[in-house]
């Protein structure tokens, strides 16, 4: 049989034989060692660093969207600052030196009776300061840096409110005298309390409802698809109009945000209705990722059920409720504010945008009442939004996909 001529005959022993292969002369480089020196070549090690996990690798693409990441931040620290606004925006004194000794009303109420003033009730810090700047006694008060209340109507100025902005006031007054620029800056803190609070109470809700629907499957998601859609056939308006008309929600002067009932009963209320849109993602993840091998290898592992769900799924199932968490902030916020526009929110005097904005609505003349609450309204919608879409862009399942 012929062969290629390329081809060669190789010798039986050829695989098999001991004769040793003449070394090669290595290139000459930065490394290189001489033959039979007797030293042990450095080889450079480059080993790889450890992987960056997924959540850096989205929370550095966040950091990268400038529009998202400065809005975040400018709301967060505004959000925080609201917090400080007792300190800041307030008709009570700091710190009040008077005889000799030091009072601090934003701590304890004093009557006015204990500076020597005539009136009832508490102190007027503002004449009292003025008092005391006159009488040269070595008495003194520190006032907050905007020296008015978020409800203290001012009635003892020049005309009858509302006033236009001015010096003292640089958005004006309300109808009822009080300044609108701290009205809209305690508004701010309880608008976005509400909503984180709504938010929270419903992803959480949510996510535990899809979870369940999701894993177990059969006959408990066919039930429960059913009750969600009953549920969420209730008209949402209506049962706050009836709540409202059962139970009437008061304000509580004097206490913080957090511990209004009032607030807690209107979080409650819609955090009942605002849970079902997430169910339905959280329950389409579960049915994606309880058919993929890890899940396999926890049960063959033994591991309960419980742990499967929350602590090997649900990590990886969480995208959706990130990602709409600054939108449902958005409708929330835009839910408080229509609630009160309509009468059905927070009650009076509570700071609210909602009913600073049907103030603007009644005096359309009155420029500073309709443009300042829309522009606050506007503005932290805006850089919500901005969050939103930058959230939604980092944690973009496709991006560090291998399948793309």
């Amino acid at each position: 049989m012929k062969t290629d001529g390329a081809a060669q005959r190789v010798p039986p022993d050829a695989g098999t034989s001991m004769t040793p292969l003449p070394e090669l002369p290595l290139a000459a480089g930065p490394h290189t060692v001489p033959a039979h020196s007797g030293e042990v070549p450095h080889v450079p090690e480059h080993l790889p660093g450890p992987s960056e996990s997924l959540f850096r690798k989205r929370l550095r693409k966040f950091r990268r969207i400038r529009r998202g990441y400065f809005s975040f931040l400018i709301i967060v620290i505004a959000y925080v600052v609201s917090f400080l606004l007792p300190v800041l925006a307030n008709n009570v004194a700091l710190i009040v030196h008077y005889n000799g000794r030091y009072y601090f009303p934003l701590a304890t109420y004093y009557p006015a009776s204990t500076f020597g003033q005539s009136t009832f009730g508490e102190a007027d810090y503002r004449a009292l300061k003025q008092q005391f700047a006159e009488a040269h006694q070595g008495n003194w008060v520190i006032m907050p840096a905007i020296p008015y209340g978020p409800n203290e109507g001012l009635l003892d100025l020049n005309s009858p409110p509302p006033n236009r902005p001015s010096r003292a006031h640089i958005f004006g007054t309300d109808d009822r005298g009080r300044d609108v620029l701290v009205r809209l800056a305690y508004g701010f803190n309880i608008s976005m309390t509400f909503a984180l609070l709504v938010t929270i109470f419903a992803d959480v809700t949510g996510v535990i409802v899809g979870s369940a629907l999701g894993y177990f499957g059969k006959r408990i998601d066919i039930i429960g698809q059913r009750f969600i859609e009953i549920w969420s056939s209730l008209p949402f308006l209506y049962t706050i109009m009836i709540v409202s008309s059962i139970i009437v929600p008061i304000y509580l002067p004097g206490r913080v945000v957090f511990l209004q009932p009032s607030l807690w009963l209107l979080v409650v209320i819609l955090a009942v209705f605002d849970w079902m849109g997430i169910t339905y993602y959280i329950r389409g993840e579960f049915y994606r990722e309880k058919a993929k091998d890890y899940v396999g290898a926890a049960i063959a592992t033994g591991v309960s059920e419980p742990g499967i769900m929350f602590r090997h799924i649900l990590p990886n199932a969480l995208t959706p409720v990130v990602s709409f968490a600054p939108f449902e902030i958005v409708a929330n916020i835009s839910a408080l504010v229509a609630l009160d526009f309509l009468g059905f929110g927070l009650p009076a005097p509570t700071p609210s945008w909602g009913e600073l904005i049907g103030q603007g609505m009644e005096n359309l003349t009155i420029w500073w009442l309709v443009f300042f609450p829309l522009a606050f309204l506007f503005l932290t919608l805006l850089l919500v939004v901005f969050i939103g879409e930058a959230v939604r862009e980092a944690f973009d399942p496709k991006e560090f996909s291998r399948l793309r």
